[in-house]
């Protein structure tokens, strides 16, 4: 499908539900800069939002197309990368004015889903000028955002435009070039667990929007030469892809087609390292090298017998307060309120085990997504070193609490 059949929405849908997506356009090529007087036609009081990095990227050139459409200009400071937390999210909402009528980012992840969380609580729109074909939120309906030091994902909208110059893309860090590259392929994980969830808890699901994401990732993954090249067409491809994606997510709602236990472990680690100081890679990155970590579970259940474990809540309390210390009561919070240890799945799980494996059989094997660390340039040693055997052992055990969705980390948990 192309990037105007996507939003122009799938209607009589076989799964019952019509998908509509609110972006109004998408520029994406050599040039797009220059469309931004007329997809922001009609914007007297801009904020433009940026951090250093992304503003000395093209910030000045955006001005440039805009003019006196600007009303101010907000860099975010910080050493080391910005997180999005409470104290950013204050920093944009003290720069709007009563006259304020547009937010503009100017970034990726970090800068988009701040300028989509603070306009759609404010009731403005926004648009995102793209600096790195990154990560797959550009045009996703979810702001995630590190609140109270959980991972948390606020209900938003999609930005009303996006614009991606592929000149501009093409000179982004190459970490962020291999990012953009691992979220999409680590689509192989959580599509496979959007069926296990259907299966074992009747949760709904969307053929269409299903193999929308699944081609994408396949179209994806012979790029990777290509992209650690430069090649501005294959990146530019790279970002249709990235927006297909976020747009597959706006169809239903959420992050389903495009997030599962590869993201939950991505979080993990992203989480972990910023309470206790310690490195983590790129998101998109850890996705990939989580992918590998997914794939290898989905592999031992296959040679596992199920039976269901069972669960001592004063151990697993003690557990969260050490892995997630600050953060633990907003994790334990979470799971009381789902209740999903205490429930019943059993007549779920084991008489369905054999479909159960089938499902899990579609997946890439673990050697199958090391292959494609190695394609696009990555050293799976570095992120085991980097995490160490411990962590890595936790994030298999724990990362699942910190989200509300079932996956292949809680049917490995319980049943392995």
């Amino acid at each position: 499908m192309t990037q105007t059949e996507l939003t122009a929405g799938i209607h009589d849908c076989a799964c019952g539900r019509d998908h509509d997506c609110p972006i109004k356009a998408i520029r994406i090529g050599a040039n797009a800069l220059q469309s931004l007087p007329e997809v922001l036609d009609g914007y007297r009081h801009i904020l433009l939002v940026a951090d250093d990095n992304t503003d000395a990227v093209c910030g000045e050139q955006v001005r440039e197309q805009l003019g006196d459409t600007v009303e101010a200009t907000l860099i975010l400071h910080a050493d080391g990368v910005v997180v999005p937390d409470e104290t950013c999210i204050a920093e944009i909402e003290a720069k709007l004015t009563a006259d304020t009528d547009m937010l503009v980012g100017i970034g990726s992840g970090v800068i988009n889903d701040l300028c989509k969380d603070v306009s759609f609580r404010h009731g403005l729109p926004y648009g995102i000028v793209a600096t790195a074909p990154s990560m797959d939120g550009y045009a996703s309906v979810g702001a995630a955002l590190i609140l109270g030091g959980m991972k948390v994902t606020r209900n938003a909208r999609p930005p009303m435009v996006i614009v991606a110059d592929t000149a501009v893309l093409k000179t982004a860090p190459l970490d962020m070039l291999k990012a953009g590259y691992g979220d999409i392929v680590g689509k192989y994980s959580c599509l496979n667990d959007w069926k296990l969830s259907t299966a074992i808890y009747g949760e709904y699901f969307c053929q269409t929007v299903y193999d929308l994401t699944m081609d994408t990732a396949k179209a994806v993954e012979p790029l990777a030469e290509r992209i650690l090249g430069r090649d501005e067409q294959a990146i530019g491809l790279l970002m249709e892809a990235l927006v297909t994606v976020g747009i597959a997510m706006s169809y239903v709602g959420n992050s389903r087609p495009a997030s599962g236990s590869e993201h939950h472990l991505s979080h993990f680690f992203e989480i972990t390292g910023i309470l206790e100081g310690s490195p983590y890679f790129a998101h998109g990155i850890d996705v990939l090298y989580s992918a590998v970590v997914t794939a290898r579970l989905r592999e031992k259940l296959l040679h596992s017998t199920p039976h269901r474990k069972a669960f001592d809540r004063a151990a697993w309390e003690a557990e969260i307060h050490r892995v997630y210390s600050t953060s633990a009561d907003g994790v334990i919070a979470l799971q009381n309120k789902l209740g999903w240890y205490e429930r019943d799945d059993e007549s779920a799980v084991i008489p369905q085990w054999e479909a159960l494996c089938n499902i899990l059989r579609e997946a890439p094997t673990e050697k199958e997504m090391k292959g494609l660390v190695q394609r696009i340039g990555l050293d799976y040693d570095e992120f085991l070193t980097t995490y160490g055997e411990a962590k890595l052992a936790d994030a298999v055990k724990y990362a699942k609490d910190l989200k509300d969705r079932y996956s292949v980390l809680w049917l490995y948990h319980q049943y392995a």
